[in-house]
């Protein structure tokens, strides 16, 4: 692997990164910043899965379009991504994550003045910074959260595996993208309500970050009983058993078949 592919690679998971967050904090502001009269809660569903098939359409062809650390790990562990680039492609992802919270903001930013007058909020009537960062609802517990994520990442990982795999009714790379969309839409729809399913540390982890440089300040961090780390440290548990389970049930008895 040459530092100039490496490179490509890296550039291209920043992009398609950008593209997915600017699809789904864009369609969020869109409904906050307008009390809700331009947008739903399917438009953000499907705004979210729309920026994952048009991330992964974007970097599929140089990177493989991971978009989401919890992805490059679980390939790393099943040994289909080197292990040496689970940290820069993770790196490129945040940061892509972190310029597209930044664009949307500032796209938005005299909507944003309109509707709080300048006080940047993680909690009240004026909340905004649930924007860009996954939040828990107050009767959430930090465990549920956990487990929240770990089912709704392993479910992602688990349906990845099953439609990129070409022993598996092999669909295409064509369609794939819009598959794997689809699944987000449905993730989203089914498992939204507990926090936001970030089901991603990038995309929570990088406009976190953003919102914390950008006026929102420390709340960002502790807000939701040190919230934060959940929606990092689930998905990255969840990623690898969503894997595990697609190839103990389903990839093994494959494998057998081909043999």
């Amino acid at each position: 692997m040459s530092r100039d592919s490496l490179k490509s690679e890296l550039y291209a998971e920043f992009l398609g990164t950008f593209i997915l967050i600017m699809f789904g904090a864009g369609v969020v502001a869109q409904k906050v910043l307008s009390d809700g009269n331009y947008g739903s809660y399917l438009a953000i569903n499907l705004s979210w899965g729309i920026g994952v098939t048009m991330g992964v359409y974007c970097a599929a062809a140089v990177s493989g379009a991971h978009l989401n650390p919890a992805v490059s790990l679980a390939f790393a562990l099943r040994r289909t991504l080197p292990w040496k680039k689970v940290l820069p492609y993770s790196l490129a992802q945040t940061a892509g994550a972190f310029a597209a919270a930044a664009t949307v903001f500032f796209t938005y930013r005299q909507a944003f003045t309109a509707f709080d007058g300048g006080v940047r909020a993680v909690t009240g009537p004026k909340a905004t910074g649930f924007i860009f960062a996954t939040y828990p609802q107050p009767f959430l517990s930090t465990a549920g959260g956990l487990v929240d994520q770990i089912v709704g990442t392993a479910l992602l990982l688990m349906l990845i595996c099953a439609i990129t795999d070409a022993r598996n009714n092999p669909l295409g790379a064509h369609l794939a993208p819009i598959l794997i969309g689809l699944v987000v839409v449905a993730i989203g729809m089914c498992f939204g309500f507990n926090s936001g399913y970030a089901i991603n540390p990038a995309r929570d982890i990088g406009p976190r970050l953003f919102t914390f440089a950008a006026g929102w300040g420390r709340e960002v961090f502790r807000a939701g009983d040190y919230w934060f780390w959940v929606p990092i440290a689930g998905p990255l548990i969840g990623g690898p058993f969503g894997v595990l389970v697609y190839d103990a049930v389903i990839g093994k008895s494959l494998a057998s078949r081909q043999a």
